[in-house]
């Protein structure tokens, strides 16, 4: 068992894909703040609604320099066609084999209606342009979350 994650710790260095297949680090994208949010699964209602949120502040975080990058174990295929159905416009990034879900703790026992499965818990990490943690939602609630997300962001990227 990893320990858990908190602000100020460094990130941990992952390794996603892209939806056009293409390889991407945490590392490549240092220099400016990142929010890296973690949902569910493509095209559910509220991974839906969270990838929507996100996509109408993209800019917003893009004025104050904050990146985002939204990431789950769909296929990069599948990112794609949920990006186009919901004309998304915040990145998207696949973590098929799990590391990165388990590096940030967000590979977690959940359940429902009495049966207990493993899945991504909703959380988002805001971490800072050296690669540190600035805060952490965890068992995200999707109804305001974006706006917080963005104010947090903002203030930031101030300094």
């Amino acid at each position: 068992m990893t320990q858990e994650l908190k602000p100020g710790d460094p990130a941990p260095e992952i390794e996603l894909t892209t939806p056009d297949g293409g390889r991407l680090t945490l590392a490549q994208l240092r220099g400016a703040p990142l929010v890296l949010y973690f949902y569910p699964k493509d095209d559910t209602s509220g991974c839906t609604r969270e990838a929507q949120d996100f996509s109408a502040r993209k800019a917003a975080f893009d004025m104050a320099g904050v990146g985002l990058l939204g990431v789950s174990r769909d296929t990069p295929d599948t990112h794609a066609k949920f990006a186009a159905k919901h004309q998304l416009t915040v990145p998207l990034a696949s973590d098929e084999a799990g590391a990165a879900c388990e590096a940030f703790g967000v590979w977690v026992q959940k359940s429902l209606y009495g049966k207990t499965y493993m899945g991504i818990e909703r959380a988002t990490f805001l971490i800072d342009g050296e690669g540190r943690i600035a805060q952490i939602w965890r068992k995200v609630k999707v109804p305001g979350h974006a706006e917080a997300v963005l104010k947090a962001a903002e203030a930031l990227a101030r300094g």
